[in-house]
């Protein structure tokens, strides 16, 4: 990529602080819980579900559905909930989130029926969408220490990586306990916190009037995202060569192709390529993407090994993996604090990655003989030094440097490149793993319980071997692509970056 020359912006002024002086700890653990409320929902009702379609009678093609609609709405409507937030002000759009995401969640928890959950789930996903780009401009555009910063992003990091862990406990003992309802309603909890620390400590941006809202760039990239998680998503009910598979990826494809056409042409883009095009921004854009393909295979399978071949319960699952956390966190704030302002990410960011690999390549081993201390803890651990590096540093890289007034649509491409990850590994491993399963099965007894259970043991090894490999192709993208040297810092009045 060419080299950047940065100039400072032209224009109105920059918008003035997002939070009150002397509260900036405090704006941070409502924008975490904030995250964490939106990161855990993606994991929190899978849990769940067995005992909602139970409770409901519906299908099991409807209990896809469940998850998916949220993917659809969250993943499609991203870029256009960054640019709100740009438009109309980051603490109006991020309160309007909270709220809209809390009434989709007490009508999902209250749903008479199947209808009424799956629209309460695409809810969700609408209001997550203002939701998440905010909190992460916000985050942005409250720590403009260097150091203060670092510390910030090390615990928003944290959130993001390990949301669908915390999910996972947090599923298994609301269900467990209480009802599957309260895996929806638990959220009336975390938004009112979030939504009263709001109130009293964010302190209203001003708002560009000179900004408009790019409307042909909304449809294309809103119908291009919806078209390829669809895409992906419709794998884990049908195949690859579904007609609505490969026709939802093609236009999908297609329309985000004549996005990125129209955004070097319109006026006033969605999405200013000049966002995408910093080499190092860039790397994290593809970091971020990466490890939500990889993290897919680590969630997702190893709570299938845990429950059915080691019979842990759902608590005892979640239990399992705060070693991880625990893990991921120190990691992090190792990342962020030490590492990145003494030798840049171009080091760290690939290395997170090839720890993570390796992790995973640790896990194919598990067996039926296999027990958690010995064999799941160690690699579980492993796993999470190398996200807990990776994925703190590049997203706090991947909204560094742009200017205040492109502060939420960069914070959306980063949550966009999460979600599309995400969609991407569950469509590709599932479908791999089932595979792999299917030709053991092929060569075995069917019937027998034993080759059953080494038919699902494969498909897991699988899974750990596909999602390692997703992540040592991202260490050597990361480590070309990541510029030397440490980054400039960034400031509140980030300059625009032009190519």
């Amino acid at each position: 990529m060419a080299q950047t020359t940065l100039t400072k912006p032209d224009g109105p002024p920059p918008p003035g602080p997002a939070t009150r002086p002397g509260h900036r700890w405090w704006v941070l653990a409502v924008i975490a819980l904030a995250q964490l409320m939106v990161v855990l929902d993606a994991t929190i009702v899978n849990i769940a579900l067995p005992s909602a379609q139970e409770a409901l009678d519906f299908s099991d093609s409807g209990r896809q559905w469940i998850v998916t609609a949220y993917a659809l709405a969250f993943g499609s409507l991203l870029l256009l909930g960054g640019r709100i937030a740009d438009l109309f002000g980051k603490k109006i759009t991020f309160l309007v989130g909270l709220v809209g995401f809390a009434v989709a969640s007490a009508i999902g928890g209250a749903a008479p029926n199947f209808e009424v959950l799956v629209t309460a789930r695409a809810l969700q996903g609408v209001f997550g969408a203002l939701l998440a780009p905010a909190a992460l401009s916000l985050l942005s555009t409250t720590f403009t220490d260097t150091k203060e910063r670092a510390k910030a992003f090390s615990v928003y990091g944290a959130v993001a990586g390990a949301g669908g862990a915390i999910g996972l406990l947090l599923g298994g003992l609301l269900t467990e306990h209480l009802s599957w309802r309260w895996t929806l309603y638990v959220n009336l909890f975390f938004a009112a916190v979030a939504l009263v620390g709001g109130i009293v400590l964010l302190a209203r941006t001003q708002r560009d009037r000179s900004i408009k809202l790019d409307v042909p760039g909304t449809i294309l990239v809103s119908a291009g995202l919806f078209g390829v998680v669809y895409g992906f998503a419709n794998v884990e009910s049908h195949d690859w060569a579904h007609p609505a598979t490969w026709t939802c990826l093609i236009v999908g494809t297609a329309l985000l192709v004549a996005f990125v056409w129209w955004q070097r042409r319109a006026p006033q883009p969605l999405l200013p390529l000049r966002v995408l095009l910093d080499r190092n921004r860039g790397a994290s854009f593809i970091a971020v993407l990466i490890s939500g393909v990889g993290m897919f295979g680590i969630f997702l399978f190893l709570t299938y090994y845990l429950q059915a071949s080691l019979r842990y319960t759902p608590v005892e699952t979640g239990l399992a993996f705060l070693p991880m956390i625990a893990a991921l966190t120190v990691a992090a704030t190792v990342s962020t604090t030490g590492l990145l302002p003494r030798v840049g990410p171009r080091p760290i960011v690939p290395l997170g990655m090839a720890v993570a690999a390796a992790g995973l390549v640790w896990l194919t081993g598990l067996d039926l003989e296999s027990t958690y201390v010995t064999h799941v803890l160690p690699p579980l651990i492993v796993i999470g030094l190398g996200i807990g590096l990776m994925i703190a540093a590049s997203m706090n890289l991947a909204i560094s440097g742009v200017t205040a007034e492109d502060a939420g649509v960069a914070s959306a491409t980063v949550n966009t490149m999460q979600q599309i990850g995400g969609s991407i590994g569950t469509a590709v491993l599932s479908s791999l793993a089932a595979g792999a399963s299917d030709d053991y099965l092929a060569s075995h007894d069917p019937t027998n319980p034993l080759d059953q259970a080494m038919a699902a043991l494969e498909s897991f090894s699988t899974a750990y071997w596909w999602s390692a490999g997703f992540f040592a192709v991202g260490a050597v993208i990361c480590l070309f692509v990541y510029r030397r040297g440490v980054p400039e810092p960034a400031s509140g009045d980030a300059p625009a970056v032009h190519m």
